[in-house]
């Protein structure tokens, strides 16, 4: 059975085509700056990368794209043989715990979210309707980054605010990355050999949020009503005081979106030193610029304190701390500094292990604790598709 997996970004359409349940993955492609006269896509298949451009002015116009290129690269010869479509979808508030089939009903719900998803969900919802109206008689399957906190207890997602505020505005806790946090703690019951591990997922990438697992279900997260929450990340603050917002709009008369936008897009790595991605920071570190190794000191420093928070919780009996993501699967320097930062609770690095694991490197996957560690450390690819493909061809299936 053919699957097809698609994440729709404010200007961007990422899309996957699997063979299930093989999961083989027949075709990848990224179509990015949609909108824009620059728009381009990368196109990989059978070991290839094609790249193409030209402008499309809609996701409507990206879908078309899309659907060339799978009849294009002869993955399908009629697209009759597509017998679902997963989307991602940013929010899906206290609704759904769940993936489900998407209706009209749904798409209303979504709608309704936007509000509390105002980045994501109208490229969410231009993916739905455009790839809708391209494959108008194939099930559409929403997975919701949400879904996999819905087992947060009250004590960790009630805010210390007015609690009408919860009852009226649905102001709480919704925790994201959901499906990366739950394929980990998918591959550690496995890797452990135990079906309720208590675990610590670092999905640091450019957005990065740590999800707290207690007997094998969400227990808590850094990220909140919102993914803006939590750590610092490459261009968002992280959790900072909320009386910033009020001072500096009335300093810059600026409106709270404009700051908020800051927030979003001008601030962490980015606001520190000026430098968005990761790796780019790291090379300031290593030449000694003051502002880079500020921000990474910053970065690492807010990473160690949430896993310390949360071995606390979990009473130090933790089964393993995993690090995934762009930054944790791929930055042996990360790794280090946050895994130094951790040794007054008894965490050490395995230096020599550490150092091979990366996608340049010799492994992409491993221990990377000393022997004399509290709590094995792993590093471990996540791989947010193929759980979006997994939902819908069980979904699927059940029809």
């Amino acid at each position: 059975m053919k699957i097809l997996c698609v994440n729709a970004g404010s200007s961007s359409l990422k899309f996957q085509l699997y063979e299930m349940p093989e999961e083989k993955v027949l075709i990848n492609g990224y179509i990015e700056k949609i909108g824009e006269e620059d728009c381009y896509w990368t196109i990989k298949i059978n070991g290839e990368k094609i790249r193409k451009e030209r402008p499309l002015k809609d996701h409507s116009e990206a879908s078309e794209v899309l659907i060339n290129e799978l009849l294009e690269n002869k993955v399908v010869s009629s697209l009759d043989e597509i017998k679902g479509v997963g989307h991602r979808v940013l929010h899906g508030g206290e609704k759904y715990s769940d993936s489900t089939i998407i209706t009209d009903s749904v798409i209303k719900d979504i709608e309704s979210l936007t509000k509390l998803g105002p980045l994501h969900h109208p490229g969410n919802l231009a993916g739905i309707k455009g790839i809708s109206k391209k494959l108008p008689n194939v099930p559409m399957v929403a997975v919701f980054d949400t879904a996999f906190h819905q087992t947060m207890p009250e004590v960790n997602y009630i805010y210390p605010v007015p609690y009408d505020w919860y009852k009226e505005y649905g102001v709480r806790k919704y925790g994201f990355h959901g499906t990366s946090h739950k394929y980990i703690t998918s591959k550690m019951k496995e890797k452990l050999n135990k079906e309720n591990p208590n675990l610590i997922i670092c999905h640091i990438g450019s957005g990065s949020s740590i999800a707290c697992i207690k007997d094998g279900v969400c227990f808590d997260t850094t990220m909140g009503i919102t993914p803006l929450d939590g750590l610092m990340m490459g261009t968002r603050s992280g959790a900072i005081d909320p009386s910033i917002i009020e001072y500096v709009c009335k300093e810059s008369n600026r409106s709270v979106s404009e700051v908020t936008n800051d927030l979003n897009k001008k601030s962490g790595f980015l606001g520190i030193c000026g430098k968005a991605d990761c790796r780019d920071v790291e090379t300031l570190y290593e030449q000694g610029d003051a502002k880079a190794i500020l921000a990474y000191e910053m970065y690492t420093d807010r990473v160690a304190k949430y896993i310390a928070e949360y071995y606390l919780k979990l009473n130090g009996a933790v089964d393993g701390i995993v690090f995934t993501a762009g930054v944790g699967e791929n930055g042996p320097l990360f790794r280090e500094i946050v895994l130094r930062k951790l040794n007054p609770i008894g965490i050490y690095e395995d230096k020599v292990m550490n150092n091979k694991i990366a996608r340049f490197l010799t492994e992409r996957e491993g221990k990377i604790s000393s022997d004399s560690s509290s709590v094995d450390v792993y590093v471990l690819p996540t791989d947010e598709e193929i759980m979006i493909c997994k939902d819908t061809y069980e979904i699927v299936k059940a029809q």
